[in-house]
Protein backbone atom coordinates (compact mmCIF):
# COMPACT_ATOMS: atom_id res chain seq x y z
CA UNK A 1 0.00 0.00 0.00
CA UNK A 2 3.12 2.17 1.01
CA UNK A 3 4.56 1.56 -2.58
CA UNK A 4 1.34 1.80 -4.45
CA UNK A 5 0.62 5.16 -2.98
CA UNK A 6 3.77 6.71 -3.77
CA UNK A 7 3.63 5.73 -7.12
CA UNK A 8 0.26 7.52 -7.53
CA UNK A 9 1.63 10.42 -6.01
CA UNK A 10 4.16 10.47 -8.30
CA UNK A 11 2.35 9.84 -11.64
CA UNK A 12 0.03 12.51 -10.69
CA UNK A 13 0.19 15.07 -13.23
CA UNK A 14 1.23 18.72 -11.89
CA UNK A 15 -0.56 22.27 -12.46
CA UNK A 16 1.18 24.44 -14.80
CA UNK A 17 1.88 27.28 -11.65
CA UNK A 18 3.60 24.24 -9.84
CA UNK A 19 6.10 23.50 -13.12
CA UNK A 20 6.33 27.43 -13.01
CA UNK A 21 7.43 27.44 -9.45
CA UNK A 22 9.71 24.35 -9.54
CA UNK A 23 11.65 25.61 -12.67
CA UNK A 24 11.64 29.07 -10.72
CA UNK A 25 13.36 27.58 -7.45
CA UNK A 26 15.44 25.25 -9.66
CA UNK A 27 17.08 28.25 -11.48
CA UNK A 28 18.00 30.49 -8.40
CA UNK A 29 19.13 27.66 -7.11
CA UNK A 30 21.78 27.61 -9.61
CA UNK A 31 22.31 31.20 -9.73
CA UNK A 32 23.13 31.02 -5.76
CA UNK A 33 25.73 28.19 -6.15
CA UNK A 34 27.33 29.96 -9.10
CA UNK A 35 27.54 32.98 -7.08
CA UNK A 36 29.21 30.93 -4.01
CA UNK A 37 31.76 29.82 -6.42
CA UNK A 38 32.66 32.58 -7.96
CA UNK A 39 33.35 34.52 -4.48
CA UNK A 40 36.67 31.97 -4.34
CA UNK A 41 37.84 31.80 -7.71
CA UNK A 42 40.97 34.48 -7.26
CA UNK A 43 43.81 33.27 -9.44
CA UNK A 44 41.60 33.00 -12.91
CA UNK A 45 41.05 36.85 -12.81
CA UNK A 46 43.83 38.93 -11.65
CA UNK A 47 42.93 42.11 -12.85
CA UNK A 48 40.61 43.13 -9.81
CA UNK A 49 42.59 41.34 -7.22
CA UNK A 50 42.41 43.01 -4.05
CA UNK A 51 44.25 41.87 -0.54
CA UNK A 52 42.58 42.72 2.29
CA UNK A 53 45.64 44.23 3.38
CA UNK A 54 45.89 47.03 1.32
CA UNK A 55 43.13 49.09 3.11
CA UNK A 56 44.62 49.22 6.38
CA UNK A 57 48.25 49.79 4.40
CA UNK A 58 47.05 52.64 2.34
CA UNK A 59 45.27 54.22 5.45
CA UNK A 60 48.92 53.89 7.27
CA UNK A 61 50.81 55.30 4.41
CA UNK A 62 48.77 58.26 4.00
CA UNK A 63 48.88 59.12 8.01
CA UNK A 64 52.38 59.09 7.50
CA UNK A 65 52.31 61.39 4.56
CA UNK A 66 49.74 63.77 6.86
CA UNK A 67 52.06 63.59 9.41
CA UNK A 68 55.11 64.97 7.47
CA UNK A 69 53.33 67.48 6.35
CA UNK A 70 49.90 68.55 8.61
CA UNK A 71 50.55 71.21 10.36
CA UNK A 72 50.03 70.98 14.72
CA UNK A 73 46.87 71.66 15.80
CA UNK A 74 46.50 75.30 17.15
CA UNK A 75 44.30 74.36 19.63
CA UNK A 76 41.42 77.22 18.62
CA UNK A 77 44.05 80.03 18.50
CA UNK A 78 43.67 82.94 16.77
CA UNK A 79 45.73 86.59 15.96
CA UNK A 80 45.00 89.26 18.46
CA UNK A 81 46.30 92.26 17.79
CA UNK A 82 43.57 94.58 18.42
CA UNK A 83 44.33 97.18 21.63
CA UNK A 84 42.36 97.14 24.85
CA UNK A 85 39.67 99.13 25.91
CA UNK A 86 42.53 100.89 28.40
CA UNK A 87 44.68 101.87 25.32
CA UNK A 88 45.68 105.95 23.98
CA UNK A 89 45.56 106.58 20.62
CA UNK A 90 48.22 108.55 19.04
CA UNK A 91 48.35 111.91 19.58
CA UNK A 92 49.45 114.55 17.43
CA UNK A 93 53.39 115.59 18.39
CA UNK A 94 55.96 118.32 17.94
CA UNK A 95 58.66 115.86 19.04
CA UNK A 96 60.51 113.77 16.51
CA UNK A 97 62.15 110.39 16.96
CA UNK A 98 65.01 109.86 14.32
CA UNK A 99 66.07 106.07 13.61
CA UNK A 100 69.15 104.53 12.13
CA UNK A 101 68.43 100.75 11.67
CA UNK A 102 70.80 98.36 12.23
CA UNK A 103 71.87 94.52 10.96
CA UNK A 104 70.36 92.70 7.81
CA UNK A 105 66.60 92.72 7.35
CA UNK A 106 64.89 90.89 9.70
CA UNK A 107 67.14 92.64 12.30
CA UNK A 108 66.00 95.74 10.94
CA UNK A 109 62.46 94.93 11.01
CA UNK A 110 62.07 93.93 14.33
CA UNK A 111 64.16 96.76 15.41
CA UNK A 112 61.85 99.11 13.76
CA UNK A 113 58.82 97.53 14.96
CA UNK A 114 60.50 98.23 18.87
CA UNK A 115 60.85 101.74 17.69
CA UNK A 116 57.17 102.23 16.56
CA UNK A 117 56.48 101.06 20.17
CA UNK A 118 58.96 103.36 21.66
CA UNK A 119 57.54 106.12 19.90
CA UNK A 120 54.33 105.64 21.42
CA UNK A 121 55.57 105.35 24.64
CA UNK A 122 57.31 108.63 24.47
CA UNK A 123 54.69 110.22 22.39
CA UNK A 124 56.87 111.26 19.76
CA UNK A 125 56.69 111.56 15.80
CA UNK A 126 58.44 108.61 14.16
CA UNK A 127 60.58 109.67 11.36
CA UNK A 128 60.94 106.91 8.54
CA UNK A 129 64.12 105.07 9.82
CA UNK A 130 67.11 104.79 7.72
CA UNK A 131 68.30 101.27 6.90
CA UNK A 132 72.26 99.82 7.71
CA UNK A 133 74.12 100.57 4.67
CA UNK A 134 77.22 100.38 6.46
CA UNK A 135 77.68 96.57 8.01
CA UNK A 136 78.46 93.07 5.93
CA UNK A 137 75.60 92.73 3.88
CA UNK A 138 76.60 96.44 2.15
CA UNK A 139 73.20 97.21 0.41
CA UNK A 140 71.86 100.40 -0.08
CA UNK A 141 68.56 100.05 0.03
CA UNK A 142 65.87 102.68 1.19
CA UNK A 143 62.97 102.15 3.28
CA UNK A 144 60.56 102.27 0.12
CA UNK A 145 62.84 99.70 -1.57
CA UNK A 146 62.31 97.15 0.76
CA UNK A 147 58.66 98.38 2.46
CA UNK A 148 55.53 99.52 1.15
CA UNK A 149 56.00 102.88 3.13
CA UNK A 150 52.63 104.30 2.11
CA UNK A 151 51.07 101.21 3.62
CA UNK A 152 53.37 101.39 7.14
CA UNK A 153 52.44 104.98 7.67
CA UNK A 154 48.79 104.78 7.11
CA UNK A 155 48.46 101.33 8.54
CA UNK A 156 49.86 102.51 12.08
CA UNK A 157 48.07 105.98 12.00
CA UNK A 158 46.09 104.99 15.11
CA UNK A 159 48.99 104.40 17.31
CA UNK A 160 51.89 106.74 16.12
CA UNK A 161 52.18 109.87 13.96
CA UNK A 162 54.64 108.70 11.51
CA UNK A 163 56.40 111.12 8.76
CA UNK A 164 58.65 110.52 5.93
CA UNK A 165 61.25 112.95 7.01
CA UNK A 166 62.00 116.11 9.85
CA UNK A 167 60.24 119.52 9.00
CA UNK A 168 63.04 121.59 7.52
CA UNK A 169 63.31 123.62 10.22
CA UNK A 170 64.43 121.09 12.35
CA UNK A 171 67.03 119.48 10.31
CA UNK A 172 69.64 121.33 12.28
CA UNK A 173 69.07 121.97 15.34
CA UNK A 174 70.86 119.96 18.10
CA UNK A 175 70.12 116.60 18.51
CA UNK A 176 69.83 114.30 21.99
CA UNK A 177 71.90 111.00 20.32
CA UNK A 178 71.22 107.93 22.06
CA UNK A 179 72.06 104.29 22.42
CA UNK A 180 69.07 103.12 23.88
CA UNK A 181 69.97 100.25 26.30
CA UNK A 182 68.62 96.21 24.94
CA UNK A 183 65.90 94.67 26.12
CA UNK A 184 64.55 97.99 28.45
CA UNK A 185 61.68 98.53 30.26
CA UNK A 186 58.48 100.75 29.71
CA UNK A 187 59.79 102.66 32.81
CA UNK A 188 63.19 102.97 31.02
CA UNK A 189 61.53 104.91 28.05
CA UNK A 190 58.93 106.90 30.54
CA UNK A 191 62.62 108.47 32.15
CA UNK A 192 63.80 108.86 28.71
CA UNK A 193 61.20 111.31 27.89
CA UNK A 194 62.98 113.80 30.07
CA UNK A 195 64.95 114.29 26.91
CA UNK A 196 62.21 116.34 25.32
CA UNK A 197 62.66 119.20 28.15
CA UNK A 198 65.99 120.28 26.06
CA UNK A 199 65.37 118.60 22.71
CA UNK A 200 62.49 118.30 19.91
CA UNK A 201 64.77 115.61 18.23
CA UNK A 202 66.13 112.40 19.72
CA UNK A 203 68.70 110.38 17.23
CA UNK A 204 68.60 106.89 18.03
CA UNK A 205 72.21 105.09 16.72
CA UNK A 206 70.74 101.23 16.96
CA UNK A 207 67.04 99.70 17.04
CA UNK A 208 67.73 96.35 17.50
CA UNK A 209 66.50 94.83 20.40
CA UNK A 210 65.77 97.85 22.32
CA UNK A 211 62.56 96.74 24.02
CA UNK A 212 62.18 93.51 26.55
CA UNK A 213 60.78 90.63 25.38
CA UNK A 214 58.65 90.00 28.33
CA UNK A 215 57.03 91.91 31.36
CA UNK A 216 55.37 95.05 29.11
CA UNK A 217 51.95 95.96 29.14
CA UNK A 218 49.55 94.01 26.17
CA UNK A 219 48.82 96.87 24.36
CA UNK A 220 52.60 97.63 24.05
CA UNK A 221 52.72 94.25 22.82
CA UNK A 222 50.02 93.88 20.92
CA UNK A 223 51.31 96.95 18.86
CA UNK A 224 54.72 95.32 18.24
CA UNK A 225 52.73 92.90 16.45
CA UNK A 226 50.97 95.28 14.23
CA UNK A 227 53.72 97.16 12.99
CA UNK A 228 55.77 93.67 12.42
CA UNK A 229 52.76 91.29 10.51
CA UNK A 230 50.23 94.27 9.63
CA UNK A 231 52.40 97.34 8.62
CA UNK A 232 55.67 96.54 7.60
CA UNK A 233 54.59 94.88 4.54
CA UNK A 234 57.05 94.44 1.87
CA UNK A 235 57.07 96.67 -1.18
CA UNK A 236 54.80 95.86 -4.46
CA UNK A 237 57.79 95.10 -6.82
CA UNK A 238 59.23 92.17 -3.85
CA UNK A 239 55.64 91.09 -3.20
CA UNK A 240 54.51 90.80 -6.81
CA UNK A 241 57.77 88.57 -7.23
CA UNK A 242 57.97 86.22 -4.09
CA UNK A 243 54.07 85.41 -4.93
CA UNK A 244 55.65 84.49 -8.02
CA UNK A 245 58.38 82.07 -6.28
CA UNK A 246 55.67 80.72 -4.38
CA UNK A 247 52.98 79.56 -7.07
CA UNK A 248 56.12 77.81 -9.28
CA UNK A 249 56.66 75.88 -6.70
CA UNK A 250 53.05 74.91 -6.19
CA UNK A 251 53.11 73.90 -9.82
CA UNK A 252 55.97 71.29 -9.35
CA UNK A 253 55.11 69.57 -6.45
CA UNK A 254 52.08 71.19 -4.93
CA UNK A 255 54.02 70.28 -0.95
CA UNK A 256 57.69 72.01 -0.59
CA UNK A 257 59.99 72.13 2.62
CA UNK A 258 61.60 75.76 2.94
CA UNK A 259 65.35 75.14 4.26
CA UNK A 260 66.56 78.21 5.76
CA UNK A 261 70.44 76.87 5.30
CA UNK A 262 73.07 78.74 6.88
CA UNK A 263 75.95 78.17 5.77
CA UNK A 264 77.34 80.96 4.36
CA UNK A 265 81.30 82.27 4.91
CA UNK A 266 80.57 85.29 7.23
CA UNK A 267 78.11 82.63 9.32
CA UNK A 268 80.25 80.02 10.08
CA UNK A 269 83.42 82.59 10.17
CA UNK A 270 81.23 84.44 13.04
CA UNK A 271 80.15 81.46 15.20
CA UNK A 272 83.97 79.65 14.36
CA UNK A 273 82.50 76.78 13.21
CA UNK A 274 84.90 74.34 11.03
CA UNK A 275 83.67 70.88 11.14
CA UNK A 276 84.09 69.06 8.06
CA UNK A 277 86.25 72.05 6.32
CA UNK A 278 89.88 71.80 4.72
CA UNK A 279 92.80 73.77 7.04
CA UNK A 280 92.59 75.88 4.08
CA UNK A 281 89.23 77.13 4.72
CA UNK A 282 89.00 77.07 8.09
CA UNK A 283 91.88 79.49 8.29
CA UNK A 284 90.49 81.53 5.68
CA UNK A 285 87.54 81.47 8.30
CA UNK A 286 89.88 82.23 11.10
CA UNK A 287 91.36 85.85 9.27
CA UNK A 288 88.17 86.99 8.49
CA UNK A 289 86.86 86.66 12.50
CA UNK A 290 89.86 88.75 13.31
CA UNK A 291 89.64 90.61 10.84
CA UNK A 292 85.87 91.98 11.29
CA UNK A 293 86.32 94.93 14.21
CA UNK A 294 82.90 94.75 15.51
CA UNK A 295 82.92 90.48 16.13
CA UNK A 296 84.38 90.94 19.42
CA UNK A 297 85.21 86.99 19.93
CA UNK A 298 88.30 85.70 18.06
CA UNK A 299 89.65 82.89 19.79
CA UNK A 300 86.71 80.13 19.21
CA UNK A 301 87.22 76.37 19.78
CA UNK A 302 85.45 74.66 16.68
CA UNK A 303 84.77 71.16 18.71
CA UNK A 304 83.13 73.05 21.97
CA UNK A 305 80.93 74.92 19.52
CA UNK A 306 79.71 72.12 17.83
CA UNK A 307 79.28 69.66 20.68
CA UNK A 308 77.68 72.73 22.36
CA UNK A 309 75.19 72.93 19.39
CA UNK A 310 75.92 75.80 18.34
CA UNK A 311 77.09 75.59 14.80
CA UNK A 312 74.78 75.82 12.07
CA UNK A 313 73.97 72.25 10.35
CA UNK A 314 76.16 71.34 7.24
CA UNK A 315 74.60 70.61 4.19
CA UNK A 316 74.82 66.49 5.34
CA UNK A 317 73.94 67.10 8.39
CA UNK A 318 70.60 68.57 6.92
CA UNK A 319 69.92 65.87 4.78
CA UNK A 320 71.21 62.80 7.01
CA UNK A 321 68.54 64.92 9.33
CA UNK A 322 65.28 65.43 6.81
CA UNK A 323 65.69 61.68 5.99
CA UNK A 324 66.07 60.46 9.48
CA UNK A 325 62.42 62.55 9.99
CA UNK A 326 60.89 60.33 6.94
CA UNK A 327 60.97 62.99 4.27
CA UNK A 328 61.11 60.67 0.99
CA UNK A 329 64.12 61.85 -1.92
CA UNK A 330 61.56 63.37 -4.55
CA UNK A 331 60.55 65.73 -2.27
CA UNK A 332 60.92 69.61 -3.20
CA UNK A 333 63.11 71.75 -0.62
CA UNK A 334 63.18 75.57 -1.73
CA UNK A 335 66.98 76.54 -0.13
CA UNK A 336 66.74 80.27 1.45
CA UNK A 337 70.50 80.99 1.82
CA UNK A 338 72.99 83.49 0.52
CA UNK A 339 76.52 81.86 -1.02
CA UNK A 340 76.58 78.57 -0.08
CA UNK A 341 80.47 78.29 1.12
CA UNK A 342 82.54 75.70 -0.33
CA UNK A 343 79.95 75.87 -3.53
CA UNK A 344 78.71 73.26 -5.65
CA UNK A 345 80.79 70.69 -3.94
CA UNK A 346 79.46 71.22 -0.70
CA UNK A 347 75.85 71.80 -1.58
CA UNK A 348 76.33 68.16 -3.72
CA UNK A 349 76.17 66.35 -0.24
CA UNK A 350 72.50 67.64 0.43
CA UNK A 351 71.62 66.36 -2.65
CA UNK A 352 73.11 63.31 -2.57
CA UNK A 353 70.11 62.72 -0.26
CA UNK A 354 67.76 64.97 -1.64
CA UNK A 355 67.99 66.35 -5.32
CA UNK A 356 65.10 67.87 -5.74
CA UNK A 357 66.37 71.38 -4.78
CA UNK A 358 65.38 74.57 -6.06
CA UNK A 359 66.89 77.76 -5.23
CA UNK A 360 65.56 81.35 -6.46
CA UNK A 361 68.01 81.28 -9.51
CA UNK A 362 66.01 78.44 -10.94
CA UNK A 363 62.71 79.68 -10.55
CA UNK A 364 62.51 83.29 -11.59
CA UNK A 365 64.39 84.53 -14.84
CA UNK A 366 67.56 87.07 -14.93
CA UNK A 367 65.22 89.71 -15.95
CA UNK A 368 63.23 89.45 -12.72
CA UNK A 369 66.08 88.70 -10.34
CA UNK A 370 68.39 91.85 -12.08
CA UNK A 371 66.32 94.62 -10.14
CA UNK A 372 67.06 92.63 -6.84
CA UNK A 373 71.16 92.10 -7.96
CA UNK A 374 73.25 93.53 -5.11
CA UNK A 375 70.63 94.19 -2.80
CA UNK A 376 70.71 91.33 -0.22
CA UNK A 377 67.97 93.09 2.37
CA UNK A 378 65.56 92.82 -1.27
CA UNK A 379 66.86 89.48 -1.72
CA UNK A 380 66.82 87.79 1.66
CA UNK A 381 62.69 89.37 1.61
CA UNK A 382 61.78 86.78 -1.19
CA UNK A 383 63.29 84.02 0.51
CA UNK A 384 61.51 84.90 3.81
CA UNK A 385 58.15 85.32 1.31
CA UNK A 386 58.58 81.54 0.51
CA UNK A 387 59.64 80.55 3.77
CA UNK A 388 56.60 81.88 5.34
CA UNK A 389 54.28 80.44 2.57
CA UNK A 390 56.05 76.61 3.09
CA UNK A 391 54.04 73.66 4.24
CA UNK A 392 57.34 72.85 6.43
CA UNK A 393 59.96 75.26 7.31
CA UNK A 394 63.18 73.97 8.34
CA UNK A 395 65.76 76.04 9.64
CA UNK A 396 69.72 74.68 9.82
CA UNK A 397 70.52 77.35 12.39
CA UNK A 398 68.60 79.71 14.62
CA UNK A 399 69.60 83.19 13.00
CA UNK A 400 67.22 86.21 13.05
CA UNK A 401 65.40 85.10 9.82
CA UNK A 402 64.72 81.60 11.27
CA UNK A 403 63.40 83.34 14.64
CA UNK A 404 61.28 85.63 12.66
CA UNK A 405 59.90 83.43 9.98
CA UNK A 406 58.89 80.51 12.80
CA UNK A 407 57.44 83.83 14.89
CA UNK A 408 55.31 84.58 11.84
CA UNK A 409 54.16 81.46 11.01
CA UNK A 410 53.08 81.30 14.78
CA UNK A 411 51.17 83.70 14.64
CA UNK A 412 49.34 82.82 11.31
CA UNK A 413 48.16 79.87 12.57
CA UNK A 414 51.13 77.81 14.01
CA UNK A 415 52.45 76.37 10.45
CA UNK A 416 54.65 73.65 10.92
CA UNK A 417 58.39 74.98 11.53
CA UNK A 418 60.74 71.74 12.46
CA UNK A 419 63.61 72.95 14.77
CA UNK A 420 66.49 70.91 14.89
CA UNK A 421 68.05 69.94 18.26
CA UNK A 422 71.62 70.71 16.84
CA UNK A 423 72.95 69.54 20.18
CA UNK A 424 71.03 66.15 20.50
CA UNK A 425 71.60 65.85 16.58
CA UNK A 426 75.98 66.30 16.86
CA UNK A 427 75.72 63.25 19.56
CA UNK A 428 73.68 61.06 17.61
CA UNK A 429 75.42 61.84 14.52
CA UNK A 430 79.07 61.11 15.96
CA UNK A 431 77.59 57.68 17.08
CA UNK A 432 76.16 57.25 13.69
CA UNK A 433 79.57 57.52 12.59
CA UNK A 434 81.55 55.91 15.41
CA UNK A 435 79.23 52.78 14.44
CA UNK A 436 77.67 52.81 17.67
CA UNK A 437 74.62 53.42 15.94
CA UNK A 438 74.37 50.56 13.11
CA UNK A 439 70.65 50.12 12.36
CA UNK A 440 69.44 53.45 9.88
CA UNK A 441 65.76 52.55 11.46
CA UNK A 442 67.63 52.88 15.28
CA UNK A 443 68.90 56.28 14.13
CA UNK A 444 65.38 57.45 12.63
CA UNK A 445 63.37 56.45 15.75
CA UNK A 446 65.90 58.71 18.17
CA UNK A 447 65.30 61.77 15.78
CA UNK A 448 62.22 61.38 15.14
CA UNK A 449 61.66 61.00 18.89
CA UNK A 450 63.83 64.08 19.65
CA UNK A 451 62.05 66.52 17.77
CA UNK A 452 58.44 65.02 18.34
CA UNK A 453 57.94 68.45 20.64
CA UNK A 454 59.66 70.67 18.32
CA UNK A 455 57.48 71.11 15.16
CA UNK A 456 55.59 74.72 15.80
CA UNK A 457 52.90 73.26 18.23
CA UNK A 458 51.47 76.24 20.75
CA UNK A 459 53.51 76.94 23.86
CA UNK A 460 53.95 79.65 25.78
CA UNK A 461 57.54 81.86 25.24
CA UNK A 462 60.57 80.48 27.53
CA UNK A 463 61.97 82.30 30.05
CA UNK A 464 65.77 82.73 30.96
CA UNK A 465 67.99 80.16 31.36
CA UNK A 466 68.31 79.34 34.75
CA UNK A 467 70.99 79.93 37.58
CA UNK A 468 71.39 83.59 34.95
CA UNK A 469 71.68 86.88 36.64
CA UNK A 470 71.11 90.48 35.71
CA UNK A 471 71.59 91.42 32.31
CA UNK A 472 72.89 88.69 30.82
CA UNK A 473 69.35 86.95 32.06
CA UNK A 474 67.86 88.44 28.98
CA UNK A 475 70.01 87.42 26.17
CA UNK A 476 68.97 83.68 27.33
CA UNK A 477 65.13 84.69 26.44
CA UNK A 478 63.45 83.49 24.13
CA UNK A 479 62.65 86.48 21.62
CA UNK A 480 59.23 87.97 21.53
CA UNK A 481 58.95 88.32 17.57
CA UNK A 482 59.99 84.21 17.63
CA UNK A 483 56.90 83.26 19.86
CA UNK A 484 54.92 85.97 20.61
CA UNK A 485 52.62 83.87 22.84
CA UNK A 486 50.38 84.36 24.16
CA UNK A 487 50.09 88.43 23.85
CA UNK A 488 49.17 88.50 20.31
CA UNK A 489 47.85 84.94 19.85
CA UNK A 490 44.73 83.86 21.94
CA UNK A 491 41.84 81.37 21.87
CA UNK A 492 38.81 82.49 19.80
CA UNK A 493 36.70 82.99 23.16
CA UNK A 494 39.07 85.56 24.54
CA UNK A 495 38.63 89.55 23.82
Amino acid sequence: MRIASTTKFISRKQSPRAVALYIFLLFAFSIYIFVFNAGNIVEDHPAPVISIQSPPQTKFLQTADDELWDAPSRHGLRPCVKPTSRYKAAQGSDRYLTVKSNGGLNQMRTGISDMVAVAHIMNATLVIPQLDRRSFWQDSSTFSDIFDELHFITTLQGDVRIVRELPKELELVPRARKHFTSWSSMGYYKEMMQLWNDHQVIHVAKSDSRLANNDLPLDIQRLRCRALYHALRFSPPIESLGKKLVDHLRMRSGKYIALHLRYEKDMLAFTGCTSGLTDAESEELKIMRENTKHWKVKDINSTEQRIGGFCPLTPKEVGIFLQAIGYPPSTLIYVASGEIYGGDARLSELMSFFPNLVFKEKLATKGELNAFAKHASQSAALDYIVSLESDVFVPSYSGNMARAVEGHRRFLGHRKTITPDRKGLVRLFDELESGQLRETSSFSDLVQQMHKNRQGAPRTRKGPSPGIKGKARFRTEESFYENPYPECICSSKAV
